[in-house]
């Protein structure tokens, strides 16, 4: 299992970030990826580092596995987990392409307050807010289960709490900067990560 789950890693970095990345610079003469900003300790800071952290230990999890550093956690460490996180992480990757390339020219990693870009409403984007971190998380927590140690599900608590601060706390506030009421009547008919959960409340 730990050398599916690093093969898997290494694709879901090199679609979501390196290829992804190409086509936009093709496309549009930008990669799309801003680099960390914020001052140190502010939440686009905190995001930017966690999210980069929890990547890093994502990939840490397999080869760690491999060299039998760690242990898995034994409950979780069965044919049916080992499957179903097989399942969910090629899923997860394929989603989180398909939900990028969607995008189009607006995709970005990371927010510039100077930048405008198109709010994208189709595709995906009229099931949930966020399909990209939507689908990032099933793919994570199936690479988990393929390894489950502490350090794997360390990887997608972090992963998950720094998609939630990047949300909440930079990127919804900075589309209703650049939006407004556009953005606002989006999002109070689309849920954040989930169909109808965690819609913008009238206001």
């Amino acid at each position: 299992m730990p050398v599916l789950a690093l093969s898997l890693y290494v694709a879901f970095i090199a679609l979501a970030f390196g290829l992804r990345a190409a086509i936009q610079l093709r496309r549009t003469g930008s990669s799309g990826i801003h680099r960390l900003s914020g001052s140190p300790g502010s939440a686009e800071w905190l995001a930017g580092v966690g999210f980069l952290l929890a990547l890093v230990l994502g990939l840490a999890a397999p080869l760690l596995a491999l060299l039998d550093v760690v242990e898995p956690i034994g409950a979780f460490d069965t044919a049916a987990a080992h499957a179903a996180g097989a399942a969910l992480a090629i899923a997860g990757i394929v989603a989180t392409f398909l939900a990028q390339l969607a995008m189009g020219a607006s995709w970005r990693v990371g927010v510039d307050p100077e930048e405008r870009t198109a709010l994208v409403t189709d595709g995906p984007f009229a099931l949930v807010r966020n399909p990209i971190f939507a689908a990032m998380l099933p793919a994570t927590l199936g690479l988990a289960l393929l390894v489950p140690s502490w350090i794997a599900l360390l990887a997608f608590a972090g992963l998950l709490a720094t998609i939630e601060l990047q949300v909440r706390a930079v990127e919804e506030p900075h589309l209703l900067r650049v939006h407004g009421r556009t953005y606002a009547e989006y999002a109070m008919r689309v849920g954040r990560f989930l169909p109808a959960i965690g819609r913008l409340e009238p206001g």
